[in-house]
């Protein structure tokens, strides 16, 4: 949801051989628990506080979308996370998420995203709050200079 270039070539391509699509960090690196809310929700060695997305001027934009999900979520009587997954299972039966976990609970969460059902009305509102390409920042890093140049 927070990524969706491969919308566009990747997933037809895969579609057009009839490959299954891994969908690889579907909560947008812990972004769309909406659990991190500024730099200060980051561990200081965090590797994220180096990631363009959640430089402030674009987390301030995309923590908007955020709370639009939210809002949504909410209605749907879910967390932010299986807003996203219900969603991105809704894409397609050729998609499998890959949503990584350390702790019991959240893979808990995670599984209850398959009992919430969204209509084509909530579909459509989800799209319309995170369009393709509305998230700020670029997902990685570019790489240094001095990495070029070795």
């Amino acid at each position: 949801m927070w990524t969706r270039d491969v919308e566009e070539e990747i997933l037809a391509t895969c579609r057009e051989l009839d490959i299954g699509f891994v969908a690889y960090s579907p909560l947008g690196r812990g972004f769309l628990t909406g659990k991190i809310k500024s730099l200060d929700d980051l561990q200081e060695d965090d590797w994220r506080r180096h990631s363009p997305r959640f430089e402030q001027e674009n987390l301030e934009h995309n923590l908007s979308i955020l709370k639009k999900l939210g809002e949504i979520a909410a209605e749907k009587n879910c967390s932010l996370a299986q807003l996203a997954l219900t969603w991105l299972l809704a894409q397609g039966d050729d998609i499998v998420p890959i949503a990584g976990t350390k702790r019991i609970k959240y893979l808990e969460e995670n599984i209850k995203a398959l009992e919430v059902q969204l209509t084509q009305d909530d579909l459509d509102r989800i799209n319309e709050a995170a369009p393709m390409g509305a998230a700020k920042g670029l997902r990685y890093p570019e790489p240094s200079m001095q990495t070029v140049n070795r």
